[in-house]
């Protein structure tokens, strides 16, 4: 198909975010455009070998961070993409730091959303586009309206990861081997980087009681000390080993998280997200009803969006319920018809 345009992404971070962003380059490569992606470390594992893009350019602005800031490397980054010369530049993180990247690539159409645009991003771009009243909220959404605003049709959304390379598989052979095939595999994924976004322990605690005779649990994360029960991986995996590891899975519950979003976009188990201080219409997984979940306690001050809580003493991460949590994985491992291609088995 002949090339129409080339464009280039910038969505730097965070990991959920990155994955929010995939419907809009695969959507771009499925409209002919050669689309070149700008992103951080904490996303580039997840593009650079992903057929959404033609080409991913690594920024290292978390090493910058920690003192290794280099002007050289930063000039020459910007030169490489002033080279490419670029038909349009989409900035998707619109903030501070990615507002040099938009305006110096030298795109010739620089556009930003205006939705959601926050720290002097919109300084960065020539072309807006404009919030559109009642529009879906969901930030997959959100980054589909670029794709809008250039003429395509969004009705498609459709996710890509990586493949799995075969040392990644049989790593998860092995971390897996123990697991006990006549049951259901149900990952707690109970990390993430807010404070606010954490659920109550004890309520992590009940869940694994409830389920650790039922199903095969399976921790993961960075803290091998965050949670205990079942088979604990956390510190274990990469990027790559929870890619086949979700993709293994029937069930996966998590908070507004990277990994819920990852399990989601691999589109094999079933997703209970769990939503203190965000709000589900905007980070949930979504497409089935059947399939995915976002909970939620409907506590007065949800969704705050505060790393911290203010007024309430976490009052929101105490909700929902373990109970309500439970009865959603019952209901999946009794009933394994409910999900298309699950593994559970029948009660």
């Amino acid at each position: 198909m002949t090339v129409q345009k080339k464009i280039l992404i910038i969505k730097l971070s965070a990991l959920g975010d990155v994955i929010f962003t995939i419907p809009l380059a695969n959507l771009l490569k499925k409209n002919g455009c050669e689309v070149h992606w700008l992103v951080t470390e904490k996303g580039y594992n997840i593009i650079k070998d992903n057929p959404c893009v033609d080409k991913a350019i690594f920024l290292p602005l978390y090493t910058w961070r920690k003192g290794k800031f280099s002007l050289k490397e930063l000039i020459k980054i910007i030169r490489d993409l002033r080279r490419e010369k670029y038909d349009i530049s989409f900035d998707c993180q619109k903030r501070s730091k990615s507002l040099l990247f938009n305006l110096l690539c030298g795109a010739k159409r620089r556009i930003i959303s205006r939705k959601g645009a926050t720290e002097g991003s919109l300084l960065g771009a020539n072309e807006y586009v404009e919030s559109v009243k009642n529009a879906p909220l969901h930030m997959v959404y959100r980054n589909l309206a670029y794709a809008a605003h250039i003429g395509f049709d969004t009705s498609e959304i459709h996710f890509t990861l990586p493949s799995v390379a075969h040392e990644t598989k049989t790593k998860v052979d092995k971390l897996l081997a123990n697991l006990d095939k006549s049951k259901p595999t149900i990952i707690l994924a109970p990390e993430t980087t807010w404070e606010s976004k954490h659920w109550d322990i004890n309520n992590w605690h009940a869940v694994v009681d409830g389920l650790k005779d039922r199903a095969n649990l399976v921790i993961t994360g960075s803290n091998p000390e965050f949670l205990k029960g079942g088979l604990n991986l956390a510190g274990q995996t990469t990027i790559e080993d929870l890619i086949e590891i979700f993709s293994r899975a029937d069930i996966v519950i998590s908070p507004d998280s990277g990994s819920a979003h990852l399990a989601w976009a691999t589109q094999k188990p079933a997703v209970i997200g769990i939503f203190t201080s965000t709000a589900p219409n905007i980070f949930g997984c979504f497409g089935d009803d059947k399939k995915y979940f976002a909970l939620t306690g409907n506590i007065p001050c949800q969704p705050c969006f505060k790393r911290k809580c203010l007024h309430t003493h976490n009052e929101c991460t105490k909700s929902p319920t373990p109970e309500k949590i439970l009865k959603i994985c019952y209901n999946y491992i009794c009933h394994p018809e409910l999900v298309s291609g699950s593994q559970a088995k029948r009660c």
